[in-house]
């Protein structure tokens, strides 16, 4: 097993961080954190207590041993996905039932407004 990598770290934080479709200022907010302290975490300049970790995997719906090694047991369903589909997964799987039917829908819909284009 590798050892601790704060750089590291911070780009896992920022990708699943972008993934949810969150800013550092919202991700700041509610881990209950400074953003400047979230900038310098996802950049890796600075450590992190055991409380943050706790606070980030939760926001961030990630385990500490994916947080913190990069160890991705819970993720590898997505690993060929894109960025941007990764976005769209976590946002509906978020949603109720009604909600992905409706966001459905209007994807249909856009989707063929760009065909017709």
């Amino acid at each position: 097993m590798a050892g601790y990598n704060r750089i590291a770290a911070g780009e896992r934080i920022r990708n699943r961080r972008m993934i949810m479709g969150l800013t550092q200022e919202e991700l700041a907010e509610k881990i209950g954190r400074a953003y400047k302290y979230c900038q310098d975490i996802e950049r890796g300049t600075c450590g992190m207590s055991i409380d943050t970790m706790l606070s980030i995997a939760s926001c961030l719906n990630i385990s500490l041993d994916y947080l913190i090694y990069g160890n991705n047991e819970d993720t590898s369903e997505f690993t060929d996905l894109d960025v941007e589909q990764q976005a769209v997964i976590e946002i509906l799987g978020n949603c109720s039932i009604k909600k992905k039917r409706y966001a459905l829908d209007l994807l249909k819909l856009f989707m063929k407004a760009c065909d017709e284009r």
